[in-house]
């Protein structure tokens, strides 16, 4: 049985932004969600807010008065605050929307398939017994005696250390023991080899810059929403490029 669409509310201070997240949350189908409400500022958005329940809020850091992070704390104290999913461009602020429990922080701008993943991560919280879709590709991993079904929407990356492969999502890591090589071929067309020991998530691309990483200069990529760069071999530039173009 189809479930209500998801009731969000955009918290923006343009215009032409907001107008674009309710147009890409048109073209989702599932998990279905509406915009519910549009905000362009804090007291507007928890004016909002105490008259009636959203499922989540879209929200921008980069709001006139009272930022982004300061409303996302004020949303602690409602009696059910909603899910904050940050939706700005503004990446050194990851670490502090994610001390506030965001549920996730979109890069501007905002790919279709990022904003699937992130709202798909609020259905899921608000109907925990239900898992992926069916035939959705997932990851299986443990962590801390648990077994833990990873949707391939929510992996950003994953790169091989000496003996384990470590698994990247906007919250957590995740170690495995799979061979890179295999997590490749599970994983599909949505990842592209950035080096012999690294897999990212096309959609989680955000820059391709020369800088010095890994005790090198050389080509790196920059990954959304954790703000982290990854170094990219001269073998893999030509895909790389190529991821981004995309």
């Amino acid at each position: 049985m189809p479930h209500a669409p998801l009731q969000l509310l955009i918290v923006d201070d343009e215009p032409l932004a907001r107008l674009r997240l309710a147009a890409l949350l048109r073209e989702i189908d599932e998990p279905a969600a509406a915009a519910a409400g549009e905000a362009g500022d804090a007291d507007v958005a928890l004016a909002l807010l105490r008259t009636r329940a959203f499922d989540g809020v879209l929200l921008d850091i980069g709001l006139p008065g009272r930022d982004g992070l300061k409303l996302a704390a004020a949303l602690r104290g409602l009696p059910k605050p909603p899910a904050v999913i940050f939706v700005t461009a503004h990446a050194e602020h990851a670490l502090r929307a994610f001390e506030l429990e965001a549920l996730d922080y979109l890069s501007k701008p905002v790919a279709r398939e990022r904003l699937r993943t992130a709202l798909r991560r609020l259905a899921q919280r608000l109907r925990p017994a239900e898992a992926a879709p069916p035939g959705a590709p997932v990851i299986v991993v443990s962590d801390r005696g648990r077994v833990l079904r990873v949707p391939r929407g929510e992996v950003l990356y994953l790169k091989a250390e000496l003996k384990y492969v470590t698994l990247r999502t906007a919250t957590h890591a995740y170690v495995l023991d799979d061979p890179l090589a295999e997590l490749e071929q599970r994983l599909g067309d949505g990842f592209v080899r950035i080096h012999r020991n690294a897999l990212v998530a096309k959609a989680a691309v955000r820059a391709l810059e020369r800088r010095a990483v890994e005790g090198g200069d050389g080509w790196a990529v920059r990954v959304a929403p954790v703000d982290e760069w990854l170094a990219v071999s001269r073998r893999q530039l030509p895909a790389v490029r190529d991821a981004l173009r995309g």
